[in-house]
């Protein structure tokens, strides 16, 4: 996951004065939040725990005066005339589209109370902090009262935004912030037909007698050799370290302040060297994005991500598309011994294949398989949903969560920890998020199709460690468009084809009908 980064930097190009001034306000009340973005991710990585209180009230003034500023009338104003100056430039000129999308932001922070902003702010520190806790212990109770501030929050929150109550629902005002226009309606169209796709793919496969070699899921690594490993294979594929950093959280994710200071975490396990693997990629992914942005315009939304299915496009594709690959471990394995010796000697890069691509149904999302991910998706969605509709009363959730991952997955969760209580963006009050996941899985799919018909051979340059030209292709037409188009829309300017399904489908059976018989 990442949330947004921001911090000020001087206008690409001149600008009509009102204009400057106008963008340059707006920048100004972002340099706090990117002040905000490093004390979370401090919090999550270093501070001591005794620090929690005051760290919650230090995010809590600086949310207050983040939002005064960025709603200030002066900044409107300004913002207004601005939009005049632009009016008659081409709509993707960098001038207009940061104007259009600083007017977008002002407009929906302006109808968040400052209130509102900083209890939101000061709870979810110290909720993600309870739900630690609580996850550790398998403890639900523990964490239900923050769950419920969080859910009855955004509700306000929500409707503060507005949303469609003829034809939408509260949850729409929530979904927005994160992926720009989206609806549950929308979500729910592009769900329910994929589901239908994938359940019968995951029974052919459950039902198939053939099976890949797993072994190496099991096979015990040093946890220092892994992250060193991890962190060799970030830089390789293009992560730029003097720009950047790694260390170990609870949950993998992604922050930091600008394109120029990108902090990534993740998370090993000793029994399952490409968990680790797998995380780290994910969270590079993000942060290849954040370090490709237009270093012109940090802060303002030329040097902003467009949305965050986006921003999982990327993730995803340099985990699966790239890190999934037998190209990709072809190369890893040549380059191992050189992180863990002898220790993974006797396995062979298609048994490594093998490993990374076993479908086995699992309670984790974040150490899901393709195929089974976006259930894990699906679930989240349906319940953030029923709770904020109050379909859904939050002392529910246990017993829901256990019905659905029984329904969607055929499993019985043995506990809350690896049931509902395992997963950070709740407890960060980020509701309206999990869909992203799966929209940003097919967008993957769409963009690395069209990436390989550009760059015949591009896969096998990954078994030679050729990981650039891809990172050149996506810098070029994704990273440097910032907000320029809404998602939907750069996926037709990147691929000539509105979103679809059809290529992460292609994308799934071509490698897993060989592998399972089916």
């Amino acid at each position: 996951m990442i949330p947004p980064m921001s911090t000020t930097a001087t206008p690409a190009t001149a600008s009509h004065p009102v204009v400057t001034e106008a963008i340059e306000l707006a920048r100004d009340a972002r340099l706090l939040g990117s002040t905000a973005a490093i004390l979370g991710w401090d919090q999550e990585t270093m501070m001591p725990g005794g620090g929690l209180e005051h760290r919650a009230r230090q995010l809590a003034q600086l949310a207050r005066i983040e939002h005064s500023m960025a709603t200030s009338e002066r900044l409107g104003e300004l913002l207004e005339k601005a939009a005049e100056a632009t009016a008659s430039l081409p709509e993707t000129h960098p001038d207009r589209v940061n104007v259009r999308e600083f007017r977008r932001d002002y407009d929906k922070a302006t109808k968040l109370p400052a209130t509102l902003v900083e209890e939101l702010a000061s709870t979810s520190s110290i909720a993600q902090h309870e739900w630690a806790e609580a996850r550790k212990a398998s403890d639900f109770p523990r964490f239900r009262p923050w769950l419920e501030k969080i859910v009855r929050l955004n509700r306000e929150k929500a409707d503060c935004f507005g949303w469609d109550r003829a034809n939408g629902e509260r949850w729409d005002g929530l979904a927005d912030s994160y992926e720009p226009g989206c609806t549950a309606k929308y979500v729910e169209g592009v769900f329910v037909p994929l589901r239908k796709r994938l359940q019968p793919l995951l029974d052919a496969v459950k039902g198939s007698s053939r099976r890949p070699d797993g072994s190496f899921n099991d096979h015990p690594m040093d946890l220092d050799s892994q992250e060193r490993f991890a962190r060799f294979v970030s830089g390789a594929i293009g992560f730029d370290y003097q720009r950047g950093r790694l260390d170990r959280s609870t949950h993998p994710f992604c922050s930091g302040s600008h394109c120029n200071d990108v902090r990534m975490t993740s998370r090993y396990s000793k029994n399952c060297m490409l968990d680790g693997l797998g995380s780290t990629m994910h969270e590079t992914g993000h942060g290849l994005y954040e370090q490709g942005l237009d270093p012109n315009w940090i802060s303002a939304p030329m040097g902003e991500a467009v949305s965050l299915s986006i921003h999982e496009s990327q993730s995803r594709l340099w985990e699966n598309q790239v890190g999934r690959s037998l190209p990709f471990f072809r190369w890893a394995k040549q380059r191992m011994p050189e992180h863990f010796g002898n220790a993974a000697g006797h396995f062979s890069a298609e048994q490594l294949y093998s490993a990374a691509n076993v479908v086995e149904p699992g309670f984790i999302r974040v150490d899901a398989d393709e195929t089974t991910y976006n259930m894990h998706v699906m679930i989240r969605f349906e319940m953030e949903r029923a709770m904020i509709s109050r379909d859904l009363d939050v002392k529910d959730l246990p017993g829901e969560w256990n019905r659905l991952y029984k329904d969607y997955l055929g499993l019985v969760v043995p506990d809350d920890r690896r049931g509902c209580l395992q997963d950070v963006h709740w407890s960060g009050g980020m509701i309206g998020y999990f869909p992203t996941y799966t929209l940003g899985t097919l967008y993957a799919a769409q963009f690395f199709e069209k990436a390989k018909e550009a760059m015949p051979g591009l896969e096998d340059g990954f078994a030679k460690g050729e990981f650039r030209p891809l990172l050149a292709w996506l810098n070029a037409n994704i990273h440097r468009h910032g907000r320029r188009y809404l998602s939907a829309d750069l996926c037709t300017q990147v691929t000539g084809a509105p979103l679809s399904a059809d290529p992460f489908m292609r994308h799934l059976e071509a490698k897993l009908k060989p592998m399972y018989g089916i």
